[in-house]
């Protein structure tokens, strides 16, 4: 049974399609045993607390230096004998010493097909205003592995979402949400507990 951690910093929608898909028994090889957020207040340790997972705060303001806030969200990461890390709407950025202490074991999800509308800058809402802005027909969703690129980490899993007239970026993102996000990142966490996801190179391969 892999130990799974979630870094959050806000509201934890994608935490609790998590819980969801746990409480589903979707989840079968692994189980997530601590949520660490960048916020005191943020609801996603409301939302741990509530399903009995243990919960820890590490703010990036308290650290002087990055590389000692770096070394610090190691040493916890490795202190919680996390197997998976997964970011479900962490907003700080991760360091050169957590990506390589934990290699190809941080799945990121992010709001579009990467790789459009991805890299430095590009999150949350910004996302869905741009691929209005663009004129995109179809935007989505996509789990990735997190490396030292800004959404550059192999590709696990997308699934496509309908643009529709009449769109703003709030419709958008709650579309996404509910259509791609909340369905494709627990199922990436899925297959990784389970070692079917190979990773080869820049690419990812599924096994059955």
């Amino acid at each position: 049974m892999k130990n799974i951690v979630v870094l959050v910093s806000g509201g934890g929608t994608n935490l609790q399609a998590l819980i969801d898909a746990q409480n589903r028994g979707e989840i079968k090889s692994g189980k997530i045993t601590c949520v660490i957020s960048s916020n005191p207040n943020a609801y996603a340790l409301t939302r741990a607390e509530n399903n009995g997972i243990e919960t820890a705060v590490i703010r990036r303001k308290d650290f002087d230096e990055f590389d000692k806030y770096d070394e610090a969200l190691t040493e916890l990461l490795k202190s919680k004998n996390a197997d998976l890390i997964v970011l479900a709407g962490f907003m700080t950025i991760l360091g050169k010493g957590v990506i390589k202490a934990f290699e190809n074991r941080i799945i990121n999800i992010h709001p579009a097909l990467i790789p459009s509308f991805c890299g430095e800058g590009c999150y949350g809402l910004r996302v869905h205003e741009e691929a209005l802005k663009k004129g995109v027909k179809v935007t989505g969703a996509t789990a990735h592995f997190v490396n030292e690129v800004c959404d550059g980490g192999p590709i696990i899993i997308q699934k496509a979402v309908e643009v529709k007239d009449g769109d703003t970026p709030e419709i958008l993102q709650k579309r996404v949400m509910e259509q791609a996000e909340w369905i494709i990142l627990p199922r990436a966490v899925a297959l990784f507990c389970e070692d079917k996801i190979k990773v080869i190179g820049s690419k990812t391969l599924i096994s059955d």
